[in-house]
């Protein structure tokens, strides 16, 4: 089996080798754990961002950041390719191993993505994909704006096996250059849940490219998390090739968009609000790509869905 923690160690070494170029800063934590902070105190910066974006593919996807036309104001846009697209974007990239501090008076929760998650396999999707991973190195990445508690640190060394002095933990908060970038870099594996959450079968999904605008940041946390989400709501654009019957392309089609969600229609951050700030309350529909195109490679029939919303795109960046 490809190895996501192997293919990915060359990005951390480089992010960490390099950190004065990437403008994050390097220390040691728990244990002599290795804590990258992305933007807390950091700066960072895109490209630091795009590598990130890659580490939490498991080193099996290929970030860009370019210009297109998906809005004629705002051009600036990532692309992620991968021909791993299930490994790569629900074995490693989706943010899924719930993490929280157990301290009495201390508050920590997030929620884990990158290569450290197929070690740990505390998520039923690893069941589903049948994949699983070995290694004596790990990386985690977490959307917060503060290092985890020394018992964080802990569970994770005890739950993927690796020793705490070859664990790299990556801090992105949303509202920073990095996490900025990380975030809309997801575009892809949206995609992915979204056909997982659909019962399509994940082995007959054979390559995955998805295109999102780069929302500006803010520095209010709210407004740089709506801002994320709604760049893949309103004008993410993702590509699946598929080796399937034109009934099933086509079945996953019609129900990949966002728009087919209850909830589409207003910025996240209002839709976020209108439920008390409670994340499970929003429809889980929502969170997918704004336009999908499904490429059967069996029949040659390609199935197109959806569309950028240039409107609700530029109303939540503060156009």
């Amino acid at each position: 089996m490809i190895s996501v923690n192997n293919r990915s160690q060359h990005l951390i070494d480089d992010l960490i080798d390099n950190c004065d170029y990437y403008r994050v800063k390097v220390q040691n934590g728990h244990n002599n754990c290795t804590l990258v902070d992305a933007g807390i105190k950091a700066q960072g910066n895109m490209e630091a961002g795009r590598v990130i974006s890659e580490i939490c593919l498991g080193g099996l996807g290929r970030v860009h950041i370019l210009n297109s036309l998906q809005s004629e104001v705002w051009p600036l846009t990532v692309h992620v390719n991968t021909n791993h697209p299930v490994i790569a974007c629900l074995g490693s990239q989706y943010a899924g191993w719930a993490l929280a501090s157990k301290n009495e008076g201390t508050k920590f929760n997030a929620l884990g993505s990158g290569p450290a998650r197929a070690l740990a396999l505390k998520e039923p999707l690893f069941k589903d994909i049948k994949y699983s991973d070995n290694s004596k190195k790990t990386c985690i990445v977490l959307e917060v704006d503060t290092f985890p508690p020394n018992d964080v640190i802990e569970k994770i060394s005890n739950d993927t096996g690796v020793n705490a002095k070859n664990i790299t933990v990556i801090i992105t908060p949303t509202s920073s250059i990095a996490g900025n970038i990380q975030v809309v870099s997801r575009v892809l594996e949206v995609a992915l849940h979204k056909a997982h959450e659909l019962k399509f079968p994940m082995s007959k999904i054979v390559e995955g490219f998805g295109s999102s605008p780069i929302p500006p940041t803010s520095p209010d946390s709210l407004t740089a998390m709506g801002r994320t989400n709604d760049a893949i709501i309103f004008a993410g654009i993702t590509q699946l090739i598929v080796d399937a019957s034109d009934d099933e392309a086509k079945d996953l089609c019609s129900k990949m968009p966002s728009s087919t969600s209850k909830d589409y229609g207003k910025p996240f951050a209002d839709i976020f609000k209108s439920y008390d700030y409670d994340f499970f309350k929003i429809d889980a529909n929502l969170f997918s790509p704004s336009k999908v195109i499904i490429s059967n490679m069996k029949t040659g029939n390609t199935f197109i869905n959806g569309k950028i919303d240039k409107k609700l795109m530029e109303k939540s960046f503060g156009i």
